[in-house]
């Protein structure tokens, strides 16, 4: 039987790195390394944020229809600002290139980017419908669900949620209350409370539960606020009798931004499993695919998430920062802290039976972006084919003061087992 591979890929006409692909698909989806506003030569174009958006989209899509696929195959588009009062002239340009379908997103400003002068940054999830079994595509005519509840704030330059194949990619959520539409009053506590709770109705209102969650990432204004955000978080999770009964966690990365939409304090980002898959996918093929939490005592396991959740053909990995098995932060600077976290990422993707080369994509948050240089000697030590795509954004503060945080999507091609 032939088997999904990891197919990375670069295009001519958008900038290439040799430290990432600009996308990698396995099985149903494609993951995209962050675009800067840099033409083919990598050179900084010029003008502002309009300009720069422009670029930034441009190179998506020039990426996008050099694989052979479109814009409406986009399932979800991050959006990495240095100032959010820049968002609504980046909106008029987006909207130029989502004119209709609308993919689920993300928006953030990020103390820094990897490049002087950018404004800001974009990547996106795609799916993929053709799969990646080598020179043996499928048919190709799996749809995207794009879908809205009433119960959930409502967004003109979003989709709630939209799924495809065995995975449902969520908007970020703020801390709207959506029968008045207006942030809710109070702290982190109560603003995370919010989102948790649109979160809750928009996975509810496709009829699946909240704890078929698979990676939670929380947008956080002050990381300081880290222990209110445990407080509420545990509340939500686990939510059902079953999961309360093997403990279990989403996987989860703890973000510090500079700013958020409307001035919210927290703000919610999800993926979420769809063992019902989307049509026209067969329901005998379809239907009762477990989740597969999994720790290791060769990483620091945290309280408050597993540390990889597998679903279908994807593992997801949570945020791992510089410390050893015992929870403390390692003696260096950036390239031991580098190292650190992905060899606790390659500790745990073992522990599962699968390794490096297997991961699809690799999100960086660095607290001192001069130190990028050495991440990347660090980081080349462990990826030498720079095969994943990648994200590196800038924060002022990383959980328990590291200097560096990273997470990782990995491809898992013997799938989950279906419930028997």
């Amino acid at each position: 039987m032939a088997d999904n591979a990891v197919l990375a890929r670069n295009v001519d006409g958008a900038p290439i790195s040799d430290i990432c692909s600009q996308t990698v698909a396995f099985s149903h989806y494609n993951h995209f390394s962050a675009q800067l506003p840099v033409d083919a030569s990598g050179a900084l174009v010029a003008g502002g944020i309009k300009e720069q958006a422009q670029q930034c989209f441009e190179n998506l899509k020039t990426i996008i229809e050099g694989i052979d696929r479109k814009l409406e195959d986009t399932v979800r588009v991050s959006i990495f600002l240095k100032d959010m009062d820049d968002l609504c002239a980046v909106n008029e340009v987006y909207r130029t290139f989502y004119t209709d379908y609308l993919p689920t997103r993300t928006v953030v400003a990020v103390d820094a980017l990897p490049l002087e002068g950018a404004l800001l940054q974009v990547d996106a999830v795609l799916s993929h419908g053709l799969g990646t079994i080598p020179n043996e595509p499928q048919a190709d005519d799996l749809i995207i669900l794009a879908r809205n509840t009433d119960k959930a704030p409502q967004c003109k330059n979003a989709t709630q949620t939209c799924a495809f194949s065995h995975y449902n990619n969520i908007s970020t959520q703020l801390p709207v209350d959506p029968a008045t539409g207006e942030l809710v009053e109070g702290g982190v506590k109560e603003q995370l409370a919010q989102c948790l709770r649109n979160v809750k109705n928009i996975v509810e209102s496709i009829d699946v539960p909240i704890d078929d969650l698979v990676k939670v990432t929380v947008f956080l204004k002050d990381i300081s606020k880290i222990d209110e955000v445990n407080e509420v978080y545990k509340t939500y999770f686990p939510d059902s009798g079953i999961a309360r009964t093997v403990g279990y966690y989403p996987a989860r990365s703890v973000v510090e931004v500079k700013g958020l939409p409307r001035g919210a304090q927290v703000a919610v980002e999800c993926v979420c499993s769809h063992g019902d898959g989307t049509p026209p996918q067969a329901v005998e093929d379809r239907h009762g695919l477990i989740i597969e939490p999994s720790n290791t005592d060769r990483a620091f396991r945290c309280p408050n998430t597993t540390q990889s959740v597998a679903f279908s053909h994807y593992n997801n990995i949570s945020g791992q920062l510089p410390v050893d098995a015992t929870g403390a932060i390692v003696a260096g600077g950036a390239a031991e802290q580098t190292e650190q976290c992905l060899a606790n990422i390659k500790a745990i993707v073992e522990n599962v039976d699968h390794k490096l080369e297997d991961v699809v994509k690799v999100n960086i948050y660095l607290a001192d972006m001069s130190a990028l240089a050495d991440v990347d000697a660090a980081y080349r030590k462990f990826f030498p084919e720079g095969t994943p795509a990648r994200r590196v954004v800038g924060v002022a503060n990383n959980p328990k003061g590291a200097i560096v945080e990273i997470d990782a999507v990995v491809s898992n091609a013997e799938g989950t087992p279906p419930i028997v």
